[in-house]
């Protein structure tokens, strides 16, 4: 049960608790709402009967439900890159599927945080924040309650959280730095691969793209910047430029030489702490087979 408490100041006076809550913890309208429907805000230690202005000294405090997720425990090893009371941020091995779907019913991320909530003595449903594709690894953020959940989602898709992923492409990129900006969507309603789309069709998508490091063998190391997040962002917009990620075999890419799976890593996020308001970075190190495919890449010749 996680509870959020602010003393009221000289300067807060004459504000109403709902702003005064919005303020302080940015809860949404939302979340405002079915906290006053549960009876879970208290002034005083009184259960707060209707939104009021509260005095100096007042003693404001709101409790979010207990809540819990029913997964089958499983022994899936959990990395953990960050953890507080309002976050659990992730380090996510490639091969395993983040959330239990109808064709990976078991053996998920989910099933594995099960078990880590029991060695650690924890309970919160499991909101994650953002998907990774099953064979992408790295950063993957966990919501312990439903206000740090929706206020990342929001910075997520307003702008607020930066993501960064490294992958190891196809070819030689000539430029730079330069930003791809091309719709995304599905080539039939049934499919399950992306294309980019004519201007006008699909949802807007931008990624930009910087070099890192570029290989005589025939490949270039990248960070990409998501600025959307759109289902394969990343390996279609690299597809269509000519450079699809290496090991990417939906997209062209196959590297057996090099990977056996996308050469994808979510490495590095930037966002604002659900409940401090300060800046957070966290970066998850590159895995095995990623490190061992760039060495390869660097030697062939």
């Amino acid at each position: 049960m996680r509870e959020y408490t602010f003393v009221v100041s000289k300067e807060d006076e004459g504000v109403g608790i709902r702003r005064m809550l919005r303020r302080n913890f940015h809860f949404s309208s939302r979340l405002l709402t079915r906290l006053r429907a549960q009876k879970s805000v208290y002034l005083n230690g009184q259960v707060l009967e209707g939104w009021m202005k509260p005095k100096e000294g007042d003693v404001i405090r709101a409790v979010l439900p207990e809540e819990a997720s029913h997964f089958p425990e499983e022994d899936i090893p959990i990395e953990v890159l960050h953890e507080d009371e309002d976050l659990l941020i992730l380090n996510k091995q490639a091969g395993v599927t983040v959330h239990p779907t109808k064709g990976h019913a078991s053996h998920t991320i989910a099933n594995g945080l099960m078990k880590y909530m029991r060695e650690t003595d924890q309970q919160f449903k499991i909101r994650f924040v953002n998907r990774l594709d099953m064979d992408t690894s790295g950063i993957l953020i966990v919501g312990k309650n439903s206000h740090a959940q929706d206020d990342l989602v929001r910075q997520m898709h307003g702008g607020g959280m930066e993501k960064s992923y490294i992958a190891l492409v196809h070819g030689i990129i000539e430029q730079e730095e330069f930003t791809i900006d091309r719709p995304i969507g599905r080539p039939t309603p049934d499919s399950v691969t992306r294309c980019v789309l004519p201007e006008g069709q699909g949802r807007p998508s931008v990624t930009r793209v910087r070099v890192l490091e570029r290989y005589d063998s025939g490949y270039t190391q990248v960070l990409l910047r998501l600025e959307t997040g759109r289902t394969h962002q990343i390996r279609v917009h690299m597809s269509w430029l000519g450079h699809p990620v290496a090991g990417d075999s939906l997209y062209g890419g196959d590297a057996p030489e090099l990977i056996e799976r996308q050469a994808l890593h979510a490495w590095r996020i930037r966002f604002l702490h659900p409940v401090s308001r300060q800046p957070a970075e966290v970066t998850a190190p590159l895995p095995g087979d990623m490190t061992r495919a760039i060495e390869k890449a660097r030697r062939i010749r």
